[in-house]
């Protein structure tokens, strides 16, 4: 990802919950508030943003049992889900990281919340984390 690396930056961090009604109380507790609330369906969750400096928490609630997220919180518990890297050319990093041989859990680029596009890199190919790449809508190529 030459050149890509210094406009990488964190853009959130996504944390698995049961009930985003209850975990958010913790977090407008410290002050922070839900910016925006999003059902994906195709990824079977119901998602909540709330901005925290230049990042992002994602709170994530699954919206169906036998959803991703579902598995993970019945395997792990509700816990930090994944880290959200912001890239400017998401078919760059994607082309590049399948180059230098990194797993990926899927080999589509997806559309998900606020029309933001994101891939996820599988967790062993990056440490036993699940990192996401993202690009903002304002800047995603559509076909």
């Amino acid at each position: 990802m030459t050149g890509v690396r210094e406009e990488m930056k964190i853009d959130h961090l996504g944390i698995a919950v049961k009930s985003i009604a209850k975990a958010r109380k913790f977090y407008e507790a410290l002050g922070l508030e839900v910016a925006h609330e999003e059902t994906v369906a195709h990824e079977r969750v119901h998602t909540a943003m709330l901005p925290i400096g230049e990042s992002r928490v994602e709170l994530l609630q699954a919206t169906d049992e036998q959803s991703t997220v579902a598995k993970f919180i019945a395997k792990r518990g509700e816990v930090l889900h994944h880290i959200a890297l912001l890239t400017p050319d998401i078919h760059a990093a994607m082309r590049e990281l399948k180059q230098r041989g990194v797993r990926l859990v899927n080999d589509a680029i997806q559309r998900g919340a606020g029309g933001h596009e994101y891939f996820f890199v599988h967790p062993s190919s990056a440490g036993g984390v699940l990192v996401e790449l993202v690009q903002a809508a304002d800047h995603a190529e559509h076909p």
